[in-house]
């Protein structure tokens, strides 16, 4: 599966997307929302403020070892360093995926997800499948997802809530080094930060 692609299993949208859908048409309806603003709105944490943060704030701390350190300690008060703070952002913990660990994010009650960092959720989070199976049988979502660990590596699922949202560390390609912040954030996709896949590769030069 492509990293940043739905999953199958949410080709048909989730029961709370259907709702949301319907509660939008009815305040369009009402007068009460503005489309057009809420375009904008959506635009604004999809290209604005959307994974890019979360990228920006993993490649700091791939290169900056007292940064990453800090990030470990704290997320919030890193990611604010870097100015990355705001709603459903406000106490973040960053968990760091290693040869040995493999980190996996899921919200088992709802969906909640830090906007700020990571920019407007996907479906297959929101849906009721992955927010069930990612607990039950993380590997296996993860080899949905094409995401094939080592028998030895070890997954841990950490369950999001409405007081703490988490931003998995992915591990940094080899063949990066000498790479500045802003090539190495290029490799940082969504779902490498939610524990879904991995850091994307470097291709290779022609």
């Amino acid at each position: 599966m492509p990293h940043d692609h739905d999953h199958p299993h949410s080709l048909l949208p989730s029961d709370p997307e259907l709702r949301a859908r319907a509660l939008e048409s009815i305040l369009v309806e009402k007068g009460l929302v503005d489309p057009a603003a809420l375009n904008e709105l959506i635009d604004i944490y999809q290209n604005k403020i959307g994974p890019q943060n979360g990228a920006a704030v993993v490649a700091r701390a791939w290169l900056d070892p007292d940064f990453k350190a800090r990030l470990l300690e704290n997320g919030t008060d890193a990611m604010a360093e870097l100015g990355f703070q705001g709603r459903q952002s406000e106490h973040m913990v960053a968990v760091e995926n290693t040869p040995a660990l493999h980190n996996m994010v899921v919200c088992t009650l709802c969906s909640c997800y830090p906007w700020a960092i990571l920019g407007i959720p996907p479906s297959w989070y929101k849906s009721d499948a992955y927010r069930s199976r990612a607990v039950r049988e993380p590997r296996a979502v993860l080899a949905e997802f094409k995401v094939d660990l080592l028998p030895e590596q070890q997954v841990k699922v950490w369950d999001s809530t409405a007081e703490i949202r988490y931003l998995v560390l992915p591990m940094r390609p080899a063949g990066t080094k000498g790479w500045d912040q802003a090539a190495l954030a290029t490799l940082v996709n969504r779902n490498s930060m939610v524990g879904t896949a991995l850091a994307d590769q470097p291709k290779a030069k022609s």
